[in-house]
Formats: structure tokens, C-alpha cells, sequence
């Protein structure tokens, strides 16, 4: 009698074991990602009629995860004391303008140091492929933007577009000041994200 006891409460082990491994197995495996920043490039670019300009600005840290091909959580700070610009060939055009950008006119740099894009949704990845929703920080104002992601084994591409004008970025602006011209400068600045990452 003890023994069939025995043999009944293992058998129920087994099957709760079983019953734990499915369940794990239909949740998926949740991977850590590490952004290399070394290796991951973001390229910026601002528009006004007849002139445009180039630049890049460096990830200061990343990491992300990932669970059934969707991000689950994320998050990026981007060092905004970086910032360069790469088509004025001028040395003293060229500082006059990153000077420009760092200041209170446009990303108030030394107030706001950093920027942050955080994770908060994401579709499933399909033929390599996903959308993201996350929350955009810049001078201390978050906003959500939405965006596609492009796979290629541990490199992400996307594109993402913020309004400049929801962060109090005005300079130059059609929407806070008037009778600008050729002097109006777009709102919309597109930001051009590679990612390299490895799994922690």
C-alpha cells in the first residue's frame, strides 16, 4: 500500500513537472540584449528650405529584451554633449552651428545632458520585422513615437521621427513664431538608428 503511494505521488511530480515545462515552453524564453555602443550609429538630420545638414550623435548606453520575437522592455540613453554635424566643412561654421544646437535655442544641452527612448510596446517580429511604440524624453518632455524595426541577426534598424516642437525645442519653428520664410526650419527631424547588440 505504501509503495503504490509512493509510485501515485510520483507519478503526480511528473506530470506537474510536465505541466510547468509546457506552460515555460508557451511563454517563450525571455533573452537580455546589450546595445554596443561602440559599434551602433545614430544619424540625425534638420531641413529648412535650400539647406540641409547632416549629423550624428552617440548611444551612451542600451539594452532591451526579448520574448516570443517581441520586445518586452527597453531602453537607450543617447549622450546629447555629442552631437556633431558632418557637412559643414568650415571649422568655424561648423562650431557656430553645434553650438547653436547645444544651446537653450534648440537642446539645452548642459540643463539636459542626455536623452532617453524607452520601450513600451512592440508587435511581433514577422519576415524580420516589428513595430514599436516607446516613450521619447528630450529636455525633460516625453512623448510617445511609434516606429518599425528591421532585424538582422543581432542588428536593429529603424528610423525614428520626433516633432521637435512637442520638446520645446522653438528655434526657427512655424509654430511658435511667425512670418519665418525661408528661414523656418521643419519640426519633424528624423533620426536614423543602427544597433548592434550581443546577448548577455
Amino acid at each position: 500500500m505504501i509503495k503504490q503511494l509512493k509510485q501515485v505521488n510520483m507519478k503526480q511530480k511528473v506530470i506537474l513537472l510536465l505541466a510547468a515545462i509546457l506552460v515555460l515552453g508557451s511563454q517563450g524564453f525571455a533573452q537580455d540584449y546589450k546595445v554596443l555602443t561602440e559599434n551602433s550609429i545614430l544619424r540625425w538630420s534638420g531641413k529648412k528650405i535650400g539647406k540641409n545638414h547632416l549629423g550624428k550623435v552617440s548611444l551612451k548606453e542600451g539594452s532591451f529584451t526579448l520574448q516570443n520575437e517581441k520586445f518586452t522592455a527597453g531602453q537607450f540613453v543617447i549622450d546629447m554633449t555629442t552631437i556633431v554635424d558632418e557637412d559643414l566643412t568650415d571649422p568655424n561654421w561648423n562650431a557656430k552651428l553645434i553650438g547653436h544646437l547645444k544651446s537653450g535655442d534648440f537642446f539645452a544641452v548642459e540643463k539636459f545632458p542626455t536623452a532617453t527612448l524607452k520601450i513600451k510596446e512592440s508587435s511581433a517580429f514577422v519576415k524580420d520585422e516589428a513595430t514599436v511604440t516607446a516613450d521619447l524624453t528630450i529636455k525633460g518632455a516625453t512623448h510617445p513615437v511609434t516606429f518599425k524595426v528591421k532585424r538582422v541577426g543581432d542588428v536593429f534598424q529603424t528610423t525614428v521621427t520626433f516633432d521637435r516642437s512637442q520638446y520645446d525645442v522653438r528655434y526657427g519653428s512655424g509654430k511658435f513664431f511667425e512670418n519665418l520664410g525661408d528661414n523656418a526650419i521643419e519640426d519633424m527631424i528624423p533620426l536614423d538608428v543602427t544597433l548592434v547588440a550581443v546577448k548577455k
